[in-house]
């Protein structure tokens, strides 16, 4: 049975949905972002699009990409208060912003096999997504194996796919085996891709920042001892 998504607080996220992103491996936040910053965020997208051959490197054309890292609410995003203590939570140390980039699959785009993004760099790396438009399974939403992340997961847990609306954000450890599926409605589907990755990565981060098409100034780090008490 599905892990039952969360609701965003004020601040900082309740323990019972820490715990959900220990043992499942992603946590989805529904409504996480303000609803008067999706169009701002849209707008980003939009502006930010990019041809595959303009990236460093060459994109997938079945796929519409865009360099949003420099816009103020795209970072303001990727600072949302309960968002900064799941990957602390996770992480375990100081970490960073290595990356924000926009992505949205293009009608009729070949679907993702489930794959890992953190092989080999096990609980050093913390992923998000933030969707700027409704998502299912209509028009390429994300599919994922909840518990897929753990050394002694299961083999038989099916894949679900993800359903809801503008402004959720799902948090999740790159390790759990996750895709994109196909577009097949052409409906748009924007979403905003966040990577952290533990402070002692950041020199390595920034020596490839240029091919990664980062702008972004990547030098603030995040999980000292600023959380509130309580």
């Amino acid at each position: 049975m599905p892990a039952a998504p969360f609701s965003t607080p004020d601040c900082w996220i309740d323990p019972a949905a820490l715990r959900q992103l220990d043992t499942q491996g992603y946590l989805l936040l529904r409504h996480a972002v303000p609803a008067d910053w999706i169009v701002r965020l849209r707008a980003a997208f939009d502006a930010g699009v990019l041809a595959s051959d303009q990236w460093p490197v060459p994109r997938q054309m079945d796929w519409c990409h865009a360099q949003v890292d420099l816009d103020p609410y795209v970072q303001r995003v990727c600072r949302l208060p309960a968002l900064i203590d799941a990957v602390r939570h996770r992480l375990k140390a100081p970490f960073f912003l290595s990356q924000v980039e926009g992505r949205a699959p293009r009608q009729g785009n070949m679907p993702q096999p489930l794959h890992r993004d953190g092989v080999g760099l096990h609980g050093q790396l913390m992923a998000a997504m933030v969707w700027l438009d409704r998502y299912g399974p209509d028009n390429g939403a994300t599919q994922l194996v909840p518990g897929s992340h753990r050394m002694d997961a299961s083999e038989s847990v099916a894949p679900q796919i993800l359903t809801g609306e503008a402004g959720d954000v799902l948090i999740f450890d790159p390790d759990l085996l996750h895709g994109a599926t196909s577009n097949a409605s052409g409906a748009p589907r924007r979403s905003l891709l966040l990577s952290y990755a533990v402070a002692a990565l950041q020199a390595q981060h920034r020596e490839s920042e240029a091919i990664r098409g980062v702008r972004m100034d990547m030098r603030e780090i995040f999980g000292g001892d600023d959380r509130l008490p309580g």
